[in-house]
């Protein structure tokens, strides 16, 4: 990567590159493992120190802001996505409809998979609709056919069974989420014929690679809310009480108040 290339800085900060998962390609669950803002610093700087192989090069048609979208929701839900394996005429259920879940309906559509939303907010039911759902309903309400595969974005561990519920056979339920609340006992009649349901952990360097690479091709649109670095509670807050549609974006001093990262420069 040449000098002056702008990039960005995922979530995975850096792996060990030893142990047996990073040497069979599945960095993602590697032992000594590294994470931005958590483990190592940088989630709430002005100024951070990365490893080269580590960072992305950001394609020219995202600006900066709308860019900060797709490294860490967009990256996983894009993952989620390459898990659930679903191809074109596909049928995909998303439960719950946040940014991961406003990234993975673009990528969906454009691989030709119909998508089913299931939120329990209807403004993100409207939202999915606009961008391409055949349907969006309640998050407890069954949908009209047997899907192929589900994404679980809600971290609702009660949604799991109705999730299995409205698979064919052999269909998968991906749980998207690091933390989840329970998951309630339910009938093996769920599960069996061959229905599968997996967690998604973290993600590789192909993923983010690749993921990008397909942003800039459809290219996803992304909606920012902008915060500067003092109001970080104010954004954690909201963030807490469903008060963001899409991402909340934290500005370094360098970057005005108030600009937004809706659209992908044409």
């Amino acid at each position: 990567m040449k000098a002056g290339t702008r990039v960005g800085v995922p979530w995975l900060h850096r792996t060990c590159g030893v142990c047996e998962y990073c040497r069979s390609g599945r960095e993602n669950l590697g032992n000594r493992p590294e994470f931005t803002g958590w483990t190592v610093n940088g989630g709430y700087a002005d100024y951070l120190v990365a490893p080269v192989d580590f960072v992305y090069a950001i394609p020219d048609r995202f600006e900066d802001i709308a860019a900060a979208h797709l490294l860490c929701a967009g990256i996983i839900g894009f993952r989620c996505l390459r898990l659930a394996n679903t191809s074109r005429g596909a049928r995909l259920g998303l439960y719950g409809f946040g940014s991961a879940g406003l990234v993975a309906i673009q990528v969906a559509r454009y691989w030709g998979v119909d998508v089913y939303v299931s939120t329990r907010d209807a403004k993100h039911g409207k939202l999915a609709m606009e961008f391409g759902a055949v349907r969006a309903g309640a998050a407890d309400e069954q949908p009209p056919v047997q899907l192929d595969a589900s994404i679980m974005f809600a971290p609702a561990g009660e949604l799991a069974p109705p999730a299995l519920k409205a698979l064919k056979k052999a269909g998968r339920v991906i749980l998207g989420g690091i933390h989840m609340s329970d998951i309630p006992s339910f009938s093996y009649d769920l599960l069996y014929q061959e229905r599968v349901m997996r967690s998604v952990a973290n993600n590789t360097r192909d993923d983010g690679r690749e993921f990008l690479k397909i942003a800039a091709e459809i290219p996803i649109r992304t909606q920012t809310e902008t915060f500067p670095m003092r109001e970080a509670n104010q954004a954690l807050l909201k963030l807490k009480t469903d008060g963001i549609q899409g991402d909340a974006v934290l500005l370094a001093d360098r970057y005005s108040t108030g600009t937004r990262g809706d659209q992908p420069k044409q």
